[in-house]
């Protein structure tokens, strides 16, 4: 599929109305229910091959949040080779007691991989924990960007974000 093609099978898949109460707290009529298109292996696969383009080649460690970015991270690592942290939201507070599961970001260049951004807040406050603990994060990506206020936030942070589509042209595509 090309970018918008792969945008009308996002929309068509996983765009529904109703009333939903978002993350951040926020009230939406509509939703992308980033589980469904991440569940489709033909638009998951399609989704890694555009994202792929966007990882900044210096890039060592891509890390997917917990939970919607665990499947887009994986399938990043498979169409790039790059290894892959699957990131949770707290450190396990049992076993190895880690916030970044799989590949080791300690020193690492990271780049933070996202289904949906509104706000920014979970990302952002994943970075900086990341930060922490070593890893050099200054570049995400996202499937969807909903509302494009969060890429202040980021930048606040010096976290380039880069959207593969905004919800507004993932919209007008659907109306054409």
């Amino acid at each position: 599929m090309n970018k918008e093609e792969l945008a009308k099978a996002i929309y068509n898949v996983s765009h529904i109305t109703g009333e939903f109460i978002l993350r951040s707290g926020q009230t939406s009529k509509e939703y992308f229910d980033k589980y469904l298109f991440e569940a489709d292996p033909r638009i998951l696969v399609d989704i890694a091959k555009t994202m792929k383009n966007l990882i900044p080649k210096d890039t060592e460690v891509i890390a997917g949040l917990e939970m919607g970015g665990i499947p887009l991270v994986t399938a990043l690592m498979m169409e790039t080779g790059i290894k892959a942290a699957f990131i949770r939201k707290k450190a396990k507070e049992y076993g190895t007691c880690r916030l970044a599961e799989g590949a080791n970001i300690e020193g690492k260049r990271v780049c933070i991989i996202e289904d949906i951004v509104t706000t920014g807040g979970q990302q952002i406050e994943s970075a900086l924990e990341l930060r922490k603990r070593g890893a050099v994060v200054d570049t995400a990506i996202c499937v969807i960007l909903r509302d494009e206020k969060a890429l202040d936030s980021f930048r606040k942070e010096s976290i380039a974000l880069f959207p593969v589509y905004t919800m507004e042209y993932l919209k007008s595509i659907a109306d054409e």
